[in-house]
């Protein structure tokens, strides 16, 4: 019966009834505990139905997060219930009408319980949908770590680059321009100094082939 097109048509039907009908149909799906926001894992969810019509028998209904509507039980005016299968009992719900409350239990709610729940009567061959209850876990966000540990990641050999450097960089960077000035230097007076052996050693080598004159 879960999620079957002729189910989904009847409760499409029953909204648009609903509604042309006005507030003085209207019905209500609420949790008993009217504190209670979210439930918890394995929490003994109760919630409570309050039709318009105390002569007609309720179903509850849950839709999941994919949209699914799942026939959860029938709860006749006798009190009488009737799950899937036709099955008067269930190992996760409990039902019962208490005056003209019908009311579902959840026995220990779990992840494949969340979604809306809704009560649904059939009223003069016409089905009538109440308004619906949220029953989530809590929302819960955490912040990215991984993000965070790159970030400071790079930071850090952002900052391990800049110390590597120091403040002596500037220095460091002048002292190797001296240098290389200095080797220039050299090479220049290291050149001339050459030229001028030479120069020298050319000379001394021309005087001596002259012929020495006697007087």
């Amino acid at each position: 019966m879960a999620g079957s097109p002729a189910l989904l048509l009847l409760l499409s039907l029953g909204l648009c009834c609903t509604g042309a009908q006005g507030q003085r149909n209207k019905m209500e799906a609420r949790f008993l505990n009217r504190n209670l926001k979210h439930p918890q894992q394995g929490q003994r969810l109760e919630l409570e139905c309050w039709p318009y019509n105390r002569e007609s028998g309720v179903s509850w209904v849950r839709q999941d997060k994919d949209g699914k509507l799942h026939v959860i039980v029938y709860i006749s005016v006798l009190s009488r219930t009737t799950y899937p299968e036709s099955k008067t009992t269930s190992l996760r719900y409990e039902a019962s009408l208490t005056g003209y409350t019908y009311r579902l239990v959840v026995k220990s709610f779990t992840a494949q319980d969340e979604g809306t729940y809704f009560c649904t009567s059939n009223i003069n061959q016409v089905l009538h949908f109440s308004s619906g209850q949220p029953a989530f876990f809590p929302v819960t966000t955490t912040a990215a770590p991984t993000t965070r540990t790159a970030t400071t990641q790079s930071s850090q050999v952002i900052k391990k680059d800049n110390s590597q450097q120091g403040p002596h960089a500037g220095t460091s960077n002048e002292n190797i321009l001296h240098s290389i000035c200095n080797i220039f230097l050299w090479v220049r007076v290291a050149g001339t100094g050459l030229l001028l052996l030479t120069a020298i050693t050319i000379t001394i080598t021309h005087c001596q082939r002259l012929p020495v004159k006697i007087h």
